[in-house]
């Protein structure tokens, strides 16, 4: 065989052969979902999980959103031990009770959504941080539960409210007991707004359902992270169901500011300085 078409023993790419990249570790790249580029762990970590190449904004767990935005150890959790029961049996080709406790294992959290007190820039407020990580962050009994808790808690010790949305919506596997956490929430939430009381709705990637439907959408101001897709059902639901031509950039938080839904769109580097300039703002006005 010719030289030429003689096949070298390892392929190389920069210097790295077939044989090498057997020994490099799993995990320490990661693909961007929306411009594609391979991406070093170590830089989204450096970076709060943003694309460096087109701004992306990955999710963050609910510790990584608490430390970005409060102060260093000044976050008190409320009601961490409520634990989900399977109170339907739900049955599908899984049990749910086998799922909690899946999800209980692999995200080290007993539910989808972190709350307590803690403080940005030394202002008290109520949290409560949602995570995709635990089924899709949907809205179940004790997730509705621990946000109604925690809501009224900040009404009672007067402090100003600040959520941290994302979530697929409800979770089926709770029927009716899932949509009643729509009310339940919305209704302390009136309760802390009749108090005179200043709540933050911050919408992440991506916020949906009945989440959307309920206390995500009661902010006194709403903002986004860029990108974030924001809605009751997702565009491809709505476009499959009415045959409808979307807009471009239907249902992302830039399409929503321009139509007066959110108020302002935060880079999430500037998330925390923001926040606390909005709880400043309000606590002198008020």
């Amino acid at each position: 065989m010719s030289p030429f078409f003689k096949k070298p023993k390892y392929s190389t790419i920069r210097g790295i052969t077939s044989k090498t990249k057997k020994n490099i570790p799993e995990g320490l790249w990661q693909k961007c979902k929306s411009c594609g580029e391979v991406v070093h762990q170590n830089q989204l970590k450096e970076n709060q999980q943003v694309c460096p190449n087109c701004s992306f904004h990955n999710p963050l767990t609910c510790q990584e959103r608490l430390d970005l935005i409060a102060d260093e150890g000044s976050f008190v959790e409320c009601d961490a031990n409520i634990q989900p029961v399977d109170a339907l049996k739900f049955f599908a080709t899984y049990s749910y009770g086998e799922k909690l406790l899946e999800y209980q294992q692999k995200t080290k959290l007993q539910e989808a959504v972190l709350t307590g007190t803690a403080t940005i820039h030394g202002q008290a407020a109520g949290f409560a941080i949602m995570d995709f990580r635990f089924l899709g962050a949907s809205m179940g009994s004790v997730v509705g539960e621990k946000i109604t808790r925690i809501v009224e808690q900040a009404t009672a010790k007067r402090l100003p409210m600040i959520i941290v949305s994302t979530s697929g919506g409800a979770r089926m596997h709770e029927g009716t007991l899932s949509l009643m956490q729509m009310a339940k929430t919305s209704a302390a939430l009136a309760r802390h707004d009749r108090a005179g009381l200043f709540f933050i709705s911050v919408l992440t990637h991506p916020t949906t359902g009945g989440v959307t439907a309920s206390f995500a959408s009661l902010g006194d101001v709403i903002v986004a992270e860029p990108g974030a897709l924001i809605g009751f059902a997702g565009p491809r639901v709505i476009k499959q169901t009415t045959q409808a031509i979307l807009p471009d950039g239907f249902q992302t938080a830039e399409f929503l500011l321009e139509k007066g839904f959110i108020d302002r769109i935060i880079e999430r580097a500037a998330m925390r300085d923001e926040l606390g300039l909005l709880l400043d703002y309000f606590a002198k006005a008020g």
